[in-house]
């Protein structure tokens, strides 16, 4: 099986051709919903966050699941790994490379074949594979949203990159201040009655504010990185933010200045505008 940091490099590489126009159609990469590789059909690798994975054809690279079961009536040339599900081999299932599990013991039946090893994940594996589907799924979700504000608002994100690109120190001064700021207004309209209402609409509009910010950092850092593909980008900056905030004590801080900084650029944006 392959080292841990090799399939955190594995599972990079499918996301970002996944959001571009050169990916490879025969991966099956699906963050909820189950996957079916059907007879005769033949599939690169699969992935899958939450679902279940049935293989009846062929599947020329690696299967893993974080949380689903895996049925395998086929073949599959690479390596199988079930983080947290029942793996189940029937008479004409064939595994090319190793099969590791996390919770249940996989269940082979006579005639079922594995060429590598059979072997459990250790505690320290599952909390790898653990981490890096949080990490599929941070940034999947922040993507999303960022191709939303995107495609919605074009002209507002180019003038968004370009407030952080134009006024770096304005940005960060501007987001230090409504970081501070907001809270407090949110507390003070709760002490009075007439602005209960407000410091209700502040209070659900902070943590949809604070992913925005976050989303417009990365596509700052993306715009530095490549500068034709808007969408490519984005999501390029997004997942190097991602790796940076995973370093340890550091990667909470880097995280805390994106949001800063994002939230600034989207004020100082917003004021440019008005003026």
């Amino acid at each position: 099986m392959r080292r841990p940091l090799l399939i955190v490099m594995l599972l990079l590489c499918w996301l970002v051709p996944a959001a571009s126009a050169s990916a490879d159609d025969n991966d099956r990469i699906v963050v909820v919903g189950d996957v079916l590789v059907d007879r005769d059909e033949t599939a690169g690798d699969v992935l899958v966050v939450d679902g279940d994975v049935t293989i009846r054809g062929t599947v020329t690279g690696d299967v893993f699941v974080l949380d689903g079961d895996i049925t395998i009536r086929g073949t599959v040339k690479g390596d199988v790994a079930a983080a947290s599900g029942l793996a189940t081999l029937g008479r004409r299932g064939r595994i090319d490379g190793d099969l590791v599990y996390g919770d249940d013991t996989p269940v082979q039946a006579p005639g079922s074949q594995v060429g590598g090893k059979v072997e459990k994940f250790d505690v320290g594996d599952a909390s790898i594979i653990g981490a890096i589907g949080f990490f599929i799924g941070f940034v999947v979700s922040m993507f999303l949203l960022g191709l939303v504000l995107i495609l919605l608002a074009p002209r507002a994100a180019e003038a968004v990159a370009r407030s952080a690109r134009t006024k770096p120190l304005v940005c960060a001064g501007v987001g230090l201040l409504a970081l501070i700021l907001l809270p407090l207004i949110t507390v003070a309209a709760f002490v009075t009655i007439v602005g209960i209402p407000l410091a209700v609409v502040l209070l659900f509009l902070i943590v949809p504010l604070l992913a925005m910010s976050y989303v417009t950092t990365a596509l700052v850092l993306g715009r530095l990185i490549l500068k034709k593909s808007k969408l490519l980008a984005f999501l390029v900056g997004l997942i190097v933010l991602g790796l940076l905030t995973l370093i340890p004590i550091a990667g909470g801080l880097i995280g805390f200045l994106a949001i800063i900084f994002g939230l600034g650029a989207l004020f100082v944006t917003l004021f440019t505008s008005r003026s």
